[in-house]
């Protein structure tokens, strides 16, 4: 298992995982699902059960339609009802991240690229996969050579690409995997305009509504949301001034 976390597994979707996981963070994965699925016999983490974290959520019930396939996503708006509507829209703010697009009607052109998430519901096997060299979605994630940081805009770098690059991509594009399917798409931070390192502090600690930008004022302290700015700034919002 090791070895199939660490280097993948040839002709499977299995990719391997070593430059992105360190080799203790890979021990830990497999360690639990060893423990968890195969000697405990837990219930999967993916389900929504209480015990897995998810109490109450029957509170989503107005999306369960889209992420079951019962309602293809494409379904056109005027043929929705109210609950519906707002099904569909709290499905596209938060369950699309592990449920990809579900099921759709049209499954759109061959050499149109689409972020694949796992489970990966109504996948397609004409689009590459999305955690292989193949996909789309790689180059976004290879680190941006910054030489010349300070300390401060190093221990950016590293929170920056720990925490936010899940969404903004390693790049700062947003135009990763996970960016390429969230509503409204993540800030591309290589293309803003009139950014000022106090808007973007306020932005970093308060979220922002109607967005899947969250909070993370109780997450990070101000020493490393600091470094955060100072990296973005120095990194992704300088280079855009600049050209």
């Amino acid at each position: 298992m090791l070895k199939s976390v660490t280097d993948g597994r040839m002709g499977t979707g299995m990719a391997g995982f070593k430059n992105k996981l360190t080799a203790e963070q890979i021990e830990l994965v497999v360690d639990f699902v060893r423990q968890a699925f195969m000697g405990s016999d837990k219930l999967n983490t993916r389900y929504h059960t209480k015990g897995n974290g998810w109490p109450n959520h029957e509170r989503y019930a107005s999306a369960f339609p889209f992420a079951t396939g019962d309602i293809p996503l494409d379904t056109p708006l005027e043929q929705l009802n109210t609950e519906q509507l707002q099904g569909r829209k709290l499905f596209m703010g938060s369950c699309i991240t592990c449920h990809d697009r579900a099921k759709v009607e049209s499954e759109g052109l061959a050499w149109d690229s689409r972020a694949v998430s796992y489970p990966r519901t109504g996948y397609s096997h004409r689009m590459p996969d999305a955690v292989s060299a193949a996909t789309p979605y790689s180059k976004h994630d290879v680190l941006p050579d910054a030489a010349g940081l300070s300390e401060q805009q190093r221990q950016g770098e590293a929170l920056y690409q720990t925490n936010c690059a899940f969404c903004h991509a390693a790049d700062g594009t947003g135009q990763n995997w996970i960016g390429s399917f969230l509503q409204p798409h993540p800030r591309n931070l290589t293309e803003v305009e009139e950014m000022t390192a106090e808007r973007l502090r306020t932005v970093i600690l308060d979220g922002l509504p109607d967005t899947t930008m969250p909070a993370w004022r109780h997450v990070l302290d101000d020493e490393q949301v600091d470094a955060v700015v100072a990296y973005v700034m120095q990194v992704f919002v300088a280079n855009t001034a600049s050209h």
